[in-house]
Order: structure tokens, then sequence, then C-alpha cells
């Protein structure tokens, strides 16, 4: 690889330890994926926050890594934690838990991380443009990233983006290059998509088939930010994929000339969406994966007002959203509902089946996916107004 004055200082422990082994790891994976080259990014975003997820030996891993002075040198935001950091108590998270997670926490805060704990960045305000270059971590965001803003990152592990984010370059390989940004895999959707749901089901049929590659979509007559986010997070979970198109929407759309092509109906929607779910009474209604826009608190806000919740419900969503709900009213009337607007984490990687859940429903593409492996849950898969349980 040719790296500059600075990035070679860096390799050689120059600008401190910290630094050195975080260029290491930039090193060694440009070399596995034949980089020439590293390119600067404009942010990073980290993932590995969750104690579930990254248990005792990646807690001590980032207590090392601060302890040895990294600080991060761009704008660096984490995915969601284990807990929400306030409510946890209310939420009847375990107490040791409780205690790790905050030491990730502060381990993160130490290098200079914005503790944003979400997997939307870009509805708290970072929103890279087209064509810019960032090194982001979450699978969902990623898919967004490129798909929905354009912009250009590879699904980044999180010690790579955590080093991408010290050091402030990326290998330049993958997706930061023009010629890897083509869709190998084209779908003729004939089936009319509504909801949120119908979104993330099509991203959960077309991940699987399309094994990795790059998907373009045809034939979607019009889709909001909450649908295609919905619809990248799914497909990116099963599948991997984090690049799609969408003819006539996303700002690309870049078809290869030997894509495989394949139609998706109307049936295949349908029969999607029995699968990814079992008839069950959910005892967790669990909404946001990825987090919830403001767009669909107040949703659910309408959903409930004036009623009675038959079991708990939980709408996942960053800090400033939460917080952009109380001033709203949204918070209140959820709330009123026997609800809770949950921040900093989500369904997934939060400890639910150490706090007596068994079964939850969920209009995500994304959870129905991770929540029986991750969670050991039985998953009740639907639209909104399917899931929500009312008192009659």
């Amino acid at each position: 690889m040719e790296l500059t004055r600075r990035e070679q200082q860096m390799l050689n422990g120059e600008l401190g330890e910290a630094v050195q082994q975080s260029m290491e790891i930039l090193v060694a994976l440009g070399k596995i994926y034949g980089a020439k080259s590293m390119i600067p990014i404009s942010s990073s975003q980290v993932a590995g926050v969750s104690y579930k997820t990254i248990g005792d030996a990646g807690l001590e891993y980032l207590k090392d890594i601060a302890k040895k002075g990294a600080r991060v040198g761009v704008p660096t935001f984490l995915n969601p934690a284990g807990m929400d950091r306030r409510q946890w108590r209310q939420l009847r998270i375990p107490a040791k838990f409780a205690k790790k997670q905050l030491e990730i926490l502060r381990a993160y805060s130490k290098m200079g991380i914005m503790a944003s704990c979400t997997c939307t960045p870009y509805l708290a305000g970072i929103r890279p443009k087209r064509g810019e270059h960032v090194a982001w971590s979450e699978s969902s965001a990623v898919a967004f990233a490129n798909s929905v803003l354009g912009a250009r990152t590879n699904r980044e592990g999180g010690p790579s983006a955590l080093a991408a984010a010290i050091c402030g370059v990326t290998p330049n390989y993958g997706l930061h290059l023009d010629e890897n940004r083509v869709a190998g895999f084209v779908v003729r959707v004939e089936a009319e998509l509504k909801t949120a749901a119908d979104f993330g089901a099509l991203g959960y049929a077309i991940g699987e088939m399309a094994k990795g590659r790059n998907v373009a979509f045809a034939g979607i007559k019009s889709a909001s930010e909450d649908q295609l986010k919905s619809l990248g997070a799914a497909i990116a979970a099963t599948g991997s994929t984090a690049l799609f198109y969408v003819k006539g929407i996303t700002p690309e759309y870049v078809e290869g000339e030997a894509a495989e092509e394949v139609a998706f109906t109307q049936r295949e929607l349908e029969e999607t969406k029995e699968k990814m779910g079992v008839p069950e009474q959910p005892q967790l209604v669990a909404i946001g994966c990825p987090h919830a826009s403001i767009e669909e608190i107040r949703e659910v806000a309408q959903l409930v007002k004036g009623k009675r919740l038959a079991c708990d419900l939980w709408v996942c969503t960053a800090r400033k959203n939460k917080e952009r709900a109380d001033r709203l009213g949204y918070t209140a009337a959820i709330e009123k509902a026997g609800g809770k607007i949950v921040a900093d984490t989500c369904m997934v990687v939060c400890p639910i089946e150490d706090m007596g859940y068994r079964a939850t429903a969920t209009n995500s593409g994304k959870s129905a996916k991770y929540l029986p492996s991750m969670c050991g849950q039985k998953v009740v898969f639907g639209d909104l107004k399917d899931i929500i349980r009312v008192k009659k």
C-alpha cells in the first residue's frame, strides 16, 4: 500500500501506541482486500457497544486502547448500547449488566466518541453527502448511507471503524470505488408495497436470494425514507447486502450488464410475511429496528392514544428523537397507554431474554431475522396496526 507521510508516521508509532495499533489494523485490512491506498473519511460509526454482544473481552480491549491514549480524529458516534442509559432500572435491566454497559460507554467517551447510541445517525443530524467517504459499521446504517444518501462506506467491523476514527482514514477498496457500486441482482417488483413491514419483508426475501450482491429494485412506485430504511435493514440482515438501488428514487442506479434478474410478486410478499413470524400472543411489541423516526413515533402515539395496551410496548429510538417526542406529547400518549419510548438501545442488543420475554412482535424485517438467534424469541411479524395489542 502507498501511504502518505503522516500515515507512515502513524504506522511507525511516531504518533503514539494507540494510533500505531489502529493503523496496523487498517493496513492489514487494506492488504487483505487489495487496497492501493487509504482515503480520508468525514465520520465514523462504531458498532460493538452493547455488553451483550462484546462481553468482557470487548470491554477490556476498549479500556486498554483508551488507556493508551486513543482519541478519535473525526466525528465519531456509537451504535445502540444494551440498555437505555436513563431508564434501565424501570425497564428491569439486570444491575450487573448495567454496570458493565456503563463501563463500555465511559471507555468510548474517554476516546472523544459521541455516545449517540443509535443505528440511525442520519436521523440525529449526521447525514453524509453523496460521494462522501465514511467508515460506518452497523449494517442498516451502512445500507442507508450507501443507498439512500449516496455516501460511500464498506460494512466495517467495530474494531476497524474505531481504528478509522482514530486515524481519520480507511482503506480505499470495495464500495468506496465506482467499479464496485454496480448491481449484480435486479428485482422487478410486481407487489404493492404500502407499509414498513411490506418493505421489510421484501428486503428479507431478496437478501436471502442476493447473497451479498448489490441489488437494484425496479417497479417500486414510491418509498419514504422510513420505508427505504426498513428495506435496507432487512436486506442487510438476511443477505449482508450493503448497497441497493431503487429506480427513480435513490440518487444512484447502476445495473450490471450480466446481472441476474428476478420478479417479486404479491403472492411472494404475502408468503414471506407469513413465514417471518408465528401466530403467538406477544409479551412485548417492539418497534424501532432500525431506530424509529419522529414520524414513526407519531404514528404509534396516534394508534394507542386513549387506549390501554394488552402487553408491553417499546418504541426504540435515538435519544434526540425521544427528547423531541417528549416535547411534542408523543411520549405522554404512549406512556398513558402503558408503553415506553426507549432510547439508546433496541430489542436485539438488549438482554430481553433475561427479562422474561419469550415472544416479541415486530414490524421490522431485521429484528424478525435476529430476535430468534440473538434473543431466543418467538417472533410475531406484521404491520404496525396489526401487532399493537390493546385491551378490549
